[in-house]
């Protein structure tokens, strides 16, 4: 057996390849560029929804609860809360010494009465 050692190498398939993916990168560069496909999204007509304020809740460390300043209790609280609409949204602002329980309780209370947009105010930590 005679062998040659490779004199040459063959590199028109290596080009090949090259050029598939230099194809690949300047079409999905546009992509990249804007970080999203671009879409003609349809026309719709404009509606006006109606906005509801943000309620504030306010727990004491003691257990008191304030609806929007008004001193309450918890059945007074579901009576107030539970004609509203449920795209209402909650504020509630909570005493760190608060007992979490208690806390708990008035979230459970929107929990049940189906509210979902509820927020817990907290307070950045000093550096």
């Amino acid at each position: 057996m005679d062998e040659k050692p490779f004199e040459t190498i063959n590199v028109i398939p290596f080009v090949d390849v090259m050029l598939v993916l230099l194809a690949m990168v300047l079409t999905t560069a546009n992509f990249i560029q804007t970080g999203r496909i671009p879409i003609s999204l349809p026309q719709a007509t404009r509606q006006q929804t109606e906005k509801h304020p943000d309620k504030t809740i306010e727990l004491t460390s003691d257990g008191t609860i304030y609806l929007e300043g008004k001193l309450i209790n918890k059945q007074v609280l579901e009576n107030e809360v539970k004609n509203l609409p449920p795209e209402t949204g909650f504020l509630i602002r909570a005493d760190r010494s608060l007992k979490l329980q208690q806390f708990i309780d008035v979230v459970a209370l929107l929990k049940r009465l189906k509210f979902t947009r509820v927020a817990v105010q907290t307070q950045s930590a000093g550096r």
